[in-house]
């Protein structure tokens, strides 16, 4: 997981592009966009983190404090 690769996706694509992107690589199809990562489990994380932070900051969230927890609630589901 890479939160500035996480913070480029949610900050160039919207919340109905990512979904669209999660849906194709869950049934091995092609991305429609870039998604950096090692393999399609490091991209899904990407876009599922993106798409999290994307929800937070429809809720009013500042990106910047959106991206900290995300990183801290992964940090926390791995203690």
């Amino acid at each position: 997981m890479k939160i500035p690769v996480i913070r480029k996706l949610a900050q160039e694509h919207s919340l109905e592009v990512l979904q669209l992107q999660e849906q194709k690589i869950l049934a091995g199809e092609r991305l429609d966009i870039e998604v950096p990562g090692n393999d399609e489990g490091e991209q899904l994380t990407h876009i599922l983190g993106a798409i999290w932070v994307i929800e937070q900051t429809q809720k009013g969230i500042a990106l910047q404090e959106a991206l900290r927890a995300y990183a801290e609630k992964v940090r926390n589901s791995i203690e």
